[in-house]
């Protein structure tokens, strides 16, 4: 279970979470940018830490989100540098840009991959569960009722009566097993 709100054990916090990703973010940004500000030197890796919200961000929301978290970081280097008077190189700014923007994107799209294939796997087990299903009424109830005819046909009317009769409660059994696994048993 997650340890923030008790829900499902499988979706991570800052999928059931959206607004305290942006707030956790939001401080990680404002932390890194005082931090940049005010301790340390244009050669401090400080302007590094801007990758855990760029990565927080990606990871929670994805690709279009990523890059503009990306872009923001970037936004947020030139207001260090501005501030301070700091004069960079193109390789400085290359190497303190680049990855903040990149970091977005690939961190974006492999996450929004991961989700979709979560999504696909969760269809196909569905489907899996719904072949199966069918299988079983096939077998219970389509198979009973050739059985009750053939008994019919063959003159065993009472036999066949009662291979009907076995037939129509184990489909009502079975339609109402469904429907309460489905849920839907307060809506029918």
């Amino acid at each position: 279970m997650s340890v923030l709100s008790g829900g499902s054990p499988r979706e991570p916090w800052f999928r059931q979470h959206p607004r305290l990703v942006l707030m956790v973010a939001g401080v990680l940004f404002a932390g890194v940018l005082v931090l940049r500000l005010f301790a340390g030197d244009a050669v401090d890796a400080t302007t590094l830490l801007f990758t855990l919200p760029v990565a927080l961000i990606a990871v929670a929301f994805g690709v279009r989100a990523g890059l503009t978290a990306g872009l923001l970081a970037v936004a947020l280097i030139v207001v260090w540098a501005v501030a301070t008077g700091t004069a960079l190189s193109p390789v400085g700014w290359i190497a303190r840009c680049l990855p903040e923007v990149l970091l977005g994107l690939l961190l974006g799209d492999a996450a929004q991959r991961v989700r979709r294939a979560e999504e696909e796997r969760r269809r196909v087990e569905s489907a899996a569960l719904l072949y199966r299903e069918a299988i079983e009424i096939n077998d219970s109830i389509v198979q009973g009722m050739a059985a009750a005819r053939w008994a019919l046909e063959a003159g065993r009317a009472e036999s066949g009566l009662k291979t009907l009769e076995d037939t129509i409660v184990q489909a009502q059994e079975l339609v109402s097993g469904l429907i309460r696994q489905a849920g839907m048993s307060e809506r029918i």
